[in-house]
């Protein structure tokens, strides 16, 4: 017995096909979008690569890619169909290639399902990349003339003007590392020679950051050297006052900007899925109906359209079935004996 079964006359059909067929387009916009943001993500990725040591993985944006151009070939071929179904000359000839493409979107469902996972998954990958790679860049901010890194500063200061974020995880990274180059330090001045001599690395460390850091919205002028002497400045107190820099991390503003971009595009996916089950659900309702004419010259008899053939139970045992004839056609079963040569 048919699963879920609906009758259909001609007025049914016509409403049928024009609305699959619409449906089928938005499919095709719903694939130019994600292509699209792939492209975009891809850009993005590529941009901002040396926040992410050079280490970043674009397996998630060439799969965007490739979905969105499947997608678009796919639900194409099915508006077709659906364009040509009222015509019997037309459907004619793409009812030998149904089967194949309702397996085919079967599969491809499912592919989309590992996509959409994989843009969750991935967000923990991003976050390592970009806790190392921002970690690297503040260390090499300072090498302007050592080639490879000659753009890191200007990189990183364009990052934390964007992103409204300093340092690693906060501010306080500054202090770690030494971010001025030693070509614009004056070594004969005694506070200097004194605080690389203390420092066990010989580095020049400062309770300071970048101008980057500063807040442009903050009504004090900016204070970015001497963080944390509070005698350093008229009516400043570092535990109080509310800081004029940015006090949030680069690791975390960068990473909330990846994430919510491939929690979007998931989200995006999960729809697409949805939005081809309807398409098949709608095509294979439109194909039964018109193979279940019985007489197909007269457009205005009625007919019957259905989801599946057979109920589902029986409808998996028989796939199990054919899949295991696929995979074992050469078996001899116990107690048969094997065909003479």
């Amino acid at each position: 017995m048919p699963l879920m079964p609906v009758k259909f006359n001609l007025q049914k059909r016509v409403k049928l096909a024009q609305g699959l067929w619409m449906l089928y387009w938005v499919s095709v916009m719903v694939g130019i979008l994600i292509f699209s943001l792939g492209i975009f993500f891809k850009v993005e990725l590529r941009k901002r690569s040396e926040m992410m040591d050079n280490n970043e993985s674009h397996l998630v944006p060439n799969l965007l890619i490739l979905t969105g151009l499947v997608t678009c070939a796919v639900n194409a071929f099915g508006g077709k169909v659906c364009h040509d179904s009222l015509d019997p000359m037309k459907f004619a000839k793409w009812k030998p290639m149904l089967k194949q493409y309702f397996t085919g979107c079967v599969a491809f469902s499912a592919a989309l399902l590992v996509v959409a996972l994989l843009c969750f998954l991935m967000q923990f990958s991003v976050y390592l990349t970009l806790a190392e790679g921002l970690k690297n860049g503040i260390r090499f901010y300072k090498d302007t003339d050592t080639p490879g890194r000659c753009f890191m500063k200007r990189t990183l200061d364009m990052t934390q003007i964007e992103f409204r974020c300093c340092g690693n995880n906060n501010f306080r990274d500054w202090f770690e590392v030494q971010w001025i180059s030693n070509r614009y330090l004056d070594m004969s001045n005694d506070q200097v020679k004194d605080r690389v001599l203390s420092n066990v690395e010989g580095k020049f460390l400062m309770d300071s950051v970048p101008f980057s850091c500063c807040n442009p919205g903050s009504p004090r002028p900016c204070i970015q050297h001497h963080l944390t002497n509070n005698s350093a400045h008229y009516d400043y107190d570092l535990r109080t006052e509310e800081l004029n820099i940015w006090t949030r991390g680069c690791r975390e503003a960068l990473f909330s900007y990846f994430s919510s971009m491939m929690s979007s595009i998931g989200a995006l996916i999960i729809f697409t899925i949805l939005l081809e089950g309807a398409d098949m659900a709608g095509l294979k309702y439109l194909t039964t109906s018109l193979e279940s004419m019985s007489d197909p010259e007269n457009p205005e008899c009625e007919s019957e359209g259905w989801l599946l053939e057979k109920s589902v139970k029986e409808t998996i045992c028989e796939a199990c079935a054919k899949a295991k004839a696929l995979i074992r056609p050469n078996q001899v079963t116990e107690g048969e004996e094997p065909p003479a040569a």
